[in-house]
């Protein structure tokens, strides 16, 4: 059977509430430990010191908005799904939704350079409905990524693919910081909807990103007994500096 690939999916039909509501109404251990593990790195850069950087395949989750606060005057909150750009421009817009609220003070605790308020992090933050491919190389100072690259296809290559992306719309050596479910299969969210998973772990992400970065630190962390049980085996988290940007 053909595995199904990024362009195969109708990304407007996301189910943002569903997801919501399985991973992020309360602050779930995993997240807490992809929190501590993002804000020691961040905590290595001058506050506020990065002219912009950007989140690929946004999502619905705000906390990688929040850690990138701390040192990012202008945050791109790139995003193809037509629900989860409206989700974003509520947040950022409107009014933050209060559960968000246990993730910004964890955020502010382990670095201080996160503006005291939850609407202050997010007030660098603008949304970009958006096909991450289309970005241009070389454009920002930091980028991260979270469960994007093997939540988006089936297909190794086309996961290899979008970290290459990744990587190179960095200048050369702009920070890179990212969190991959680890083999993580197709999977379910909410009653219906099914969406394709790429099975990727420290050896397979570590292969992946040495040809395009420096100072590359691969880790990883068990999986989370209190999130759904979607058959991934826990995290995996890297930082780097990039070396492709330009590149093709």
């Amino acid at each position: 059977m053909r595995a199904t690939r990024n362009d195969d999916v109708d990304w407007d039909r996301w189910p943002v509430a569903d997801y919501l509501a399985e991973n992020y109404r309360t602050l779930h251990p995993a997240d807490a430990a992809v929190i501590a593990h993002h804000s020691a790195y961040y905590r290595r850069l001058p506050p506020h010191g990065l002219a912009s950087s950007v989140e690929l395949g946004a999502g619905p989750n705000l906390y990688p908005l929040i850690l990138a606060s701390a040192v990012s005057r202008r945050i791109d909150a790139v995003e193809a799904g037509a629900g989860n750009v409206a989700y974003l421009r509520h947040q950022i817009l409107d009014h933050p939704d209060t559960s968000w609220l246990p993730f910004h003070a964890l955020c502010r605790r382990l670095n201080p350079a996160v503006p005291a308020t939850l609407a202050a992090a997010l007030a660098p933050v603008e949304v970009v409905h958006a096909d991450v491919r289309a970005l241009p190389p070389g454009t920002y100072e930091l980028a991260s990524m979270h469960f994007v690259a093997e939540g988006a296809t089936e297909d190794p290559a086309e996961f290899a693919e979008f970290c290459r992306v990744f990587a190179r719309c960095v200048v050369p050596g702009g920070h890179l910081v990212a969190a991959f479910m680890e083999n993580m299969p197709t999977y379910r969210i909410g009653p219906e909807s099914c969406w394709p998973g790429c099975p990727v772990d420290t050896e397979l992400v570590r292969e992946v990103f040495e040809p395009l970065t420096d100072h590359l630190e691969v880790t990883r962390i068990d999986t989370d007994p209190t999130l759904p049980d979607y058959g991934d085996t826990g995290m995996v988290l890297l930082t780097a500096r990039s070396t492709t940007a330009g590149q093709g």
